[in-house]
This record gives C-alpha cells, structure tokens and sequence, in this order.
C-alpha cells in the first residue's frame, strides 16, 4: 500500500515561482539604472559638442568628456558586476549617489545652479524616494541638497561669445523647457519599468504567503492523520480478533455464505491496518529520504496494478507505452496523487476510468479521463484549493493534495472538460535522468 498524506510534508525542492524574489528587485533596478546612465551618456556627449562646437561657448570640453568617459566606464563594470552580485538597497544608494557627483561635476564646468539642466537632481531623488527606505532616502535628498547650494557659489560661468547668442534669456527659457522635457521623459521610462518590478515582487510575497498557508494545512491535516492512526489501531486489533474468533465457531464456520463474508470483512480489516501502519512509518520517516529513480512505464503500470486490485468493479484502461523509454522519481506522493484522481473518476464514472501516461518535452503527464458530467465552472477556476469539492462541505482535500505534490516536485496541474462528455485532469511533472 503506498504511504499517504504524510509523506507530503517533507522538503522537496519547490517548484520555480512566477514573479520576481524580493532580493532580485534591486538588481533588477539597478539594471534599469544602468540603461538610463546609457541615455545620459549619449545625452551629455551629444550637448557638449552641440554647445561647443554649435553655439561657440568656450566649455572645459576636457574636463567635461571625462566625466562622461568615467559615466561609460562605471556602467560597463556595474553590468559585469551584475552577472555575479545582487545588489543591496545600501549599494543602489551608492549608484545614485555616485550619479549625483558626476552630475554635480558636469553642473560645476557648465554654469552651476544657473544651468537650466539642473532640474536632472530631481530624477534621482524620485527614484530614491521610491525605490529605497526613508532613512537612505533622507541621505539621498540631503546630499543632493548640498550639491545644489554649493553650485549656487562655486562654479564656471558660461561666456557666450559676443554676437553667437542674441537673446540669453529665450536661449535660458528653451533649456529649462528641453530640461522639463528631458526629466519628464526620463522618469515616465524608469517609472514604468520599475513599476513592473515592484508589482513582480508583490505578487511573489502573495504567492508565498499562499503557499505557506498551504504548507500549514498540509502539516496539520497529516497530524490529524497520525493521531487518528494511532487511536485507529486499537479498535482495528480488537475486531480483527473477534472476525477469527468468529471464523473458528462451528455454527458459523458450517455456513459457506457467512463464512465467505467474514472473510471478506477480515481482509478490509487487514487493509484498514496497512493503511494506519503505513501512515505511522510515514509521520516518522526522515525528511531527507531519498527517492529512487525508476523505469516510468513500470512506475506506471505497478499504480495501476494496485489500484485495479483494490477497485476489482471498475474498469481501468491502461496507455504507458508511449514512456518506455523514461525514468521518473519513485515518491510515495506522486503514487498517492494518481491515486486520489483515480479515486475521483471512479467516483462520477464507475464503469470505466481511463490513465495515460505520455512524454511532454521533459515531463511524464499523467492524464486520467473519466465519463461523468464534468467539472461545473467554479470547480475548474478553482481546482484544487481546499475544500473545493462538488462532494459538498469537507471533502476537496485529496485534489488540493495533487495540486500541492505536483507543485512540489516541479510540475503543474491542467482540467478541461471534454465536448465528447466526461472530464481529464493531467499532472505534469518532472522526467528524472535515465539510470
């Protein structure tokens, strides 16, 4: 008999989940950092050879194309650093900080708070003030603001030559629009992609807060089972005494009809008694229980050997040639959850269930198909959350435990009903190496 409810609270390794880890956030908004410096690069180099060289203003053009070589340098180190470090809140500080001394710099050769581009302050502080924790985002704010007042004293003064500019003020007026312009660009594109991140991140916490209270029903649900094992065994004990006391007496022993019935009860009895030891020996086996690998066709053909013979009064149509050739983990759970949907077909379709077992890629998919009615809307939007069962109140749990083994192993559950009438449920999961 294969072991089971227990069995499936120990640690497999957990299937991949969708979204983003919140570790992975600030690495992933780092990278986004990187793609907007790229713009600034391309930004800066192409203003300073427009006003250089378009407008005649004598600019440090030395001074100010280092600044910007420095600007190329630090993000082609930071992508490669990227590939082998996650990076820290402190550390994307650090970036933005690091942003703000060159683009202190860049202020300081080209007019200081004069500069009408000295608006681009504000696109690390909004970034600061969403991305980081308040204490790094008052660090932030309070050195961008020092940066800000000392270039209101110290700074080059911007000469325009004589006869090169004929309104100064229109020319002031064009930049801060090209500057609102250029902010306002830049903080949509970053927005929108950090955006992205964050609602990565939160539907990751929601997805693991999910899954731990799933965690926590499947652990109370199998110590219900182990102390219902344990008060299970002595009334098991007791009536199979009294069935063999009873199959020795002569008066009964002389009717055929009785006797093949005690029999027949003894043997229920017998089976009553595997399944609580066999949940017993689960509860106390170690967590780092190895599973073996296995012929997928023989894996298959064995489940469905024992299932037929616990289910004599219904038909089990068997498809396992297509896996051969493939190997599969050997896990009590996974037998168990084939288990429970053969269960479930024999429930609406007594004649006949179907399995198949077939290769997709590099997953075995066992499909079982039955002739019943079908999965009503809400069962298939919902299947395999607890107590979703169209069995009514308290029932559900044995499709919630398949959701949950196939999810563990790395794999995943599909239903669909069938135009032909009937439903198929198929479980996916992971082909293991041939042995």
């Amino acid at each position: 008999m294969d072991r089971p409810l227990l069995a499936l609270t120990r640690r497999w390794r957990p299937a991949p989940l969708p979204g983003a880890a919140p570790e992975a956030i600030a690495t992933d908004n780092m990278r986004q950092l990187i793609q907007l410096r790229w713009l600034a690069v391309v930004g800066q180099f192409a203003t300073i050879m427009v006003v250089r060289f378009g407008l005649g203003v004598a600019l440090p053009t030395r001074e100010l194309l280092a600044v910007v070589g420095v600007l190329a340098l630090t993000n082609l180190v930071s992508e490669v650093a990227l590939g082998r470090h996650r990076i820290t809140n402190v550390e994307f500080l650090l970036a933005l900080l690091f942003d703000v001394a060159l683009l202190t710099i860049q202020l300081y050769f080209s007019g200081g708070a004069s500069n009408p581009f000295i608006a681009l302050y504000l696109v690390q502080v909004v970034l600061g003030a969403i991305l980081l924790r308040t204490w790094l985002v008052w660090v932030l704010a309070t050195v961008t603001a020092g940066c800000y007042a000392l270039l209101t004293v110290h700074y080059r003064r911007l000469v325009f030559p004589e006869g090169a500019v004929h309104d100064e003020a229109t020319l002031h007026a064009l930049g801060q629009w090209l500057s609102f312009m250029l902010v306002a660009t830049l903080l949509v594109m970053f927005m929108a992609r950090i955006s992205s991140n964050l609602r990565a991140r939160d539907a990751y916490l929601a997805d693991m807060n999910r899954h731990a209270a799933e965690e926590d029903n499947i652990v109370r649900m199998g110590l219900f089972a182990s102390g219902a094992a344990h008060e299970l065994g002595t009334p098991l004990a007791s009536l199979s005494v009294i069935l063999s006391d009873w199959q020795r007496m002569p008066r009964l022993a002389g009717d055929p009809e009785l006797l093949g019935e005690l029999r027949e009860m003894q043997a229920e009895v017998q089976r009553c008694k595997s399944i609580v030891t066999d949940i017993l020996h689960s509860a106390g086996e170690p967590r780092s229980e190895a599973m073996g690998i296995v012929d997928a066709q023989s894996f298959v053909e064995e489940l469905a050997e024992g299932w037929r013979a616990a289910h004599p009064a219904v038909t089990l149509d068997l498809s396992a040639e297509a896996i051969e050739d493939s190997a599969v983990m050997a896990d009590p759970a996974l037998r168990q959850a084939v288990w429970n949907l053969l269960e479930n077909a024999a429930d609406v379709s007594p004649q006949l269930v179907h399995l198949a077992a077939t290769q997709d890629g590099e997953m075995l998919v066992l499909a079982v198909r039955d002739h019943g009615p079908g999965f009503a809307p809400a069962m298939l939007r919902h299947f395999g959350q607890l107590h979703r069962s169209s069995k009514g109140e308290g029932h559900g749990v044995g499709l919630f435990l398949v959701v949950t083994v196939a999810r563990r192993l790395g794999g995943r559950v599909e239903t669909t009903n069938l135009s032909q009438g009937g439903a198929e449920v198929r479980l996916f999961v992971p082909l293991a190496p041939a042995h």
